[in-house]
C-alpha cells in the first residue's frame, strides 16, 4: 500500500498529492510518469511525477478532477493509501545543455513541465516559461515556475490574470524576436498542436509530452499507440515525449475521444457515492 502523506488544493478542480513510494522516488527523473490504481476494482490511470524526493521516499502528483477515477482520487485524504503505484515509467525528458529553451505548460500541463524546466535551468540553460489556463483560478505553480525561469509569461483565456489570450501569443513574439534552441510544450492536445504548427514556421525543434489513453503502461495492451512520423509508437514505452512536428495530432484527438460517453456515464457513480 502506498500511503498518502499530504494533499493540497491548488485550485477548485486541481489537487497536489504526496505519496510514499521510496523505490520510485530513488529512480524517478523529470518527464517520467506513474500508473496508479486506487483500489482493487479501480482502473489504472497514468499521472506524471511532478516532484520526487529520494531522501523522504516520496513522490508528488498533480491531477485535475475530470473523470470518475480522478474524482475518487480527489476524495482521498492524508493517511489514506493507494493499492498500486507502478513506476517510474517512460523515458526521461531531455535534460542537457541546449541553450535557450521555451517551456510551455497549459492547464495541468504546468505540473508536468515544472520538473523539466527546473532541471534544464539547473543544467545551465536559459529558460523562458509560458503557463496558460482558462482563468486565474486554474493557474497553478506560478511561484515555482517563476523561481526557476529567466522570464515567465502567463496567459488566461478570459483575461482574468496575466495576458488575455493563449500560450501561442507570447510564443510568437518570443520566436520573432529571439533565437530559440528548443520548445517543450505540455498540455491539452489542441494546444500542443498549435504550438507545433507555429514553431514549425520558425524551424524550431519542438518536443511534446503525449497523454493518450493508457492501460498497462508497459506497451503490451497497445491502447496508447500514436502515430509519429508515419510510424506507430506506444507513448508508455517509446515516449511519453516525441518530436512534435511528427505527431499526428488529429488521430490522437480522435482516439482520446473514444470513451467520452462511457466516462460521462461512469461519473454518475461518483455523484451517487
Amino acid at each position: 500500500m502506498y500511503k498518502i502523506l499530504d494533499v493540497k488544493q491548488l485550485s477548485k478542480e486541481i489537487k497536489s498529492m504526496k505519496v510514499s513510494a521510496p523505490e520510485i522516488a530513488r529512480k524517478a527523473k523529470p518527464g517520467q510518469f506513474i500508473v496508479l490504481r486506487i483500489d482493487e476494482t479501480g482502473e489504472r490511470i497514468p499521472l506524471t511525477i511532478n516532484d520526487f524526493d529520494p531522501k523522504t521516499g516520496s513522490i508528488t502528483i498533480i491531477f485535475q478532477e475530470v473523470g470518475k477515477t480522478t474524482g475518487k482520487l480527489g476524495m482521498l485524504k492524508k493517511g489514506d493509501s493507494l493499492i498500486d503505484v507502478a513506476g517510474p515509467l517512460g523515458h526521461p525528458g531531455r535534460v542537457e545543455k541546449i541553450g535557450t529553451v521555451v517551456c510551455i505548460g497549459g492547464g495541468v500541463g504546468a505540473a508536468v513541465i515544472y520538473p523539466e524546466a527546473r532541471a534544464l535551468k539547473e543544467t545551465g540553460n536559459e529558460v523562458l516559461s509560458i503557463i496558460g489556463a482558462r482563468s486565474r483560478d486554474m493557474i497553478i505553480l506560478e511561484d515555482k515556475m517563476r523561481k526557476i525561469s529567466d522570464e515567465l509569461f502567463i496567459t488566461t483565456d478570459d483575461g482574468s490574470y496575466g495576458r488575455k489570450g493563449v500560450v501561442t501569443d507570447p510564443l510568437k513574439e518570443i520566436l520573432t524576436k529571439r533565437k530559440i534552441d528548443l520548445v517543450i510544450a505540455i498540455g491539452p492536445i489542441i494546444m500542443m498542436k498549435f504550438v507545433c504548427l507555429m514553431t514549425k514556421q520558425f524551424n524550431v525543434p519542438t518536443v511534446v509530452n503525449l497523454n493518450p489513453i493508457m492501460v498497462d503502461g508497459t506497451g503490451m495492451c497497445g491502447s496508447c499507440r500514436v502515430t509519429v512520423g508515419n510510424e506507430v509508437k506506444f507513448a508508455c514505452v517509446d515516449g511519453p515525449e516525441f518530436d512534435g512536428h511528427l505527431v499526428d495530432f488529429d488521430e490522437l484527438t480522435n482516439r482520446n475521444a473514444r470513451f467520452l460517453e462511457e466516462e460521462k456515464e461512469s461519473c454518475t457513480c461518483k455523484k451517487d457515492s
